[in-house]
């Protein structure tokens, strides 16, 4: 049996597969964000450990008894400061902190080859602008800083003792290149660190080290191999057998993204589409990123008292598709693409005096909606040619919002069996190539379909003209926030 590990955002899920892929096992641990000021994010890198523990020892013991090999996915661009003791010198920087927008423009202004050779702009998501940042404003703990982690490698060196990382999580420091897949000096040196921060590179079915003993005891198993695991988006696509060019996802969790396998290396710079590294050698992957997706569901129903996800997605189901004028930004905690605008905020519009909590949760949906529509069109500038989308993530369990996205993206929504596990399968996938060798095509296959939602044209009709009014209210609040 294999062990997949996803350090996420708003927690640790940890999931045991069978030889045959089946999920035999699964344990859960929350985590919390700290925003201490306006654009902040952070996380305790310890936090991530303790719920990495007890998300593993949530599953049955006589299951992590039978684990040959463990893998890891996790939340991207995260910078993790460590010190000469390898101890966190302050809260990790996660990837929804927007506080480095004016390192950006200078890294950018400063250092072409982040387009040219790196293939993306430097966006405050991503980690060289956050150590451009520290070296500013907390000159300090730069000064005293030896090791920069992502939190799955953070995870990683507590569970190891090895500073390694895979190139899928690498890439979105923005320290490596797509092509060729290794470290380019001059991008960390752009950020004032010289040498390279990046640690040991690794391509994500590859061991990076034994788990140690003490670790071992402590869950319950042997001390096993541990593969270098990838990116969560990468990791999920893994985990659903979105492997060959062309194949594509859409993940619904606290962000949102529209992922492309691709079969080269295809930037973008232009339109913002993320061009990374996959967790599989040879493979790459275009992205279009959105902030806020299901954390979306999360705001809209602490704001309207609903009892959770599912009663909001019920209230919206009640109101129906464009039952009211109500337009929603979902804006909360800036965007990506295709606006690169990390101060840009959420925001309702067109309240009336019959707006009422099930219309607000139909317009939650058709915003999250009309934003991936946005980024569905940059991917096509940027020549992909998207006919369907599986889905994984949590929001993945309503089928009325797939077929509200469906209808706004025009496109065929395919929901897989087990694609709600998420990156922790695709880690587990990872980990089994590690231990027992075989290629990605034959590991990483596709689940059997459970369900597919074909676009509704009555659906779409009734969603174009708030469609139109989605993008026409960008400019508008950004003109009256200028």
């Amino acid at each position: 049996m294999f062990l997949g590990i996803d350090i996420g955002t708003s927690g640790v899920k940890a999931v045991v597969i069978d030889h045959h892929g089946a999920v035999v096992g699964q344990g859960t641990a929350a985590l919390t964000v700290q925003r201490p000021q306006p654009l902040w994010s952070e996380q305790d890198p310890e936090a991530w450990w303790a719920a990495t523990t007890a998300a593993v020892q949530g599953i049955d013991p006589a299951v992590r008894r039978a684990v040959l090999g463990i893998g890891l996915a996790g939340q991207m661009h995260g910078a993790t400061l460590l010190g000469a003791d390898d101890r966190p010198l302050r809260p990790a920087i996660l990837w929804n902190d927007g506080r480095s927008h004016a390192e950006c423009s200078e890294l950018e202004d400063k250092t072409p080859a982040f387009r040219t050779r790196g293939g993306n702009i430097v966006m405050p998501g991503f980690t060289a602008p956050k150590l451009a940042w520290v070296a500013r404003h907390e000159p300090e703990i730069f000064a005293a800083t030896r090791t920069v982690l992502l939190p799955k490698d953070y995870v990683r060196l507590q569970m190891t003792g090895d500073k390694a990382t895979d190139m899928s999580d690498a890439a979105g420091t923005l320290w490596v290149c797509g092509v060729p897949r290794r470290g380019a000096a001059e991008l960390p040196e752009a950020a004032g660190r010289s040498p390279t921060p990046v640690p040991a590179l690794y391509e994500g079915p590859e061991a990076t080290g034994t788990l140690r003993p003490g670790v071992a005891q402590l869950w319950g198993m042997a001390p096993v191999p541990v593969a270098a695991g990838g990116s969560d988006n990468a990791a999920g696509a893994a985990g659903i057998g979105i492997v060959r060019d062309g194949d594509a996802l859409l993940s619904l969790g606290t962000s949102g993204v529209i992922f492309i396998a691709n079969d080269q290396f295809k930037p973008n710079p232009a339109r913002t589409v993320h061009a990374f590294c996959h967790c599989l050698p040879a493979h790459w992957h275009q992205m279009a990123v959105h902030l806020s997706a299901a954390s979306c569901i999360d705001f809209a129903a602490r704001l309207s008292c609903a009892t959770g996800a599912a009663d909001l997605f019920s209230r919206a189901e009640s109101a129906g598709p464009a039952s009211g004028p109500e337009i929603f930004l979902p804006y909360l905690s800036g965007e990506r693409t295709p606006h690169n605008d990390p101060q840009v905020r959420g925001a309702f519009l067109n309240l009336d005096h019959d707006t009422g909590p099930e219309r607000l949760a139909q317009a939650v949906l058709e915003g999250v909606a009309f934003a991936f529509a946005d980024g569905l069109d940059a991917l096509r500038d940027a020549g992909s040619d998207v006919q369907e989308l599986a889905v994984i993530g949590g929001g993945a369990r309503s089928r009325y919002w797939g077929q509200i996205i469906a209808a706004v993206l025009g496109t065929r929504l395919v929901y897989l069996k087990g694609g709600e596990v998420g990156p922790a399968m695709g880690a587990a996938r990872l980990a089994q190539i590690a231990v027992e060798g075989g290629t990605a095509r034959d590991v990483c296959a596709k689940p059997p379909v459970a369900q597919t939602i074909e676009p509704d044209p009555i659906i779409a009709e009734r969603l174009a003209p708030k469609l139109a009014a989605f993008r026409r209210a960008y400019s508008q609040i950004r003109q009256g926030s200028a």
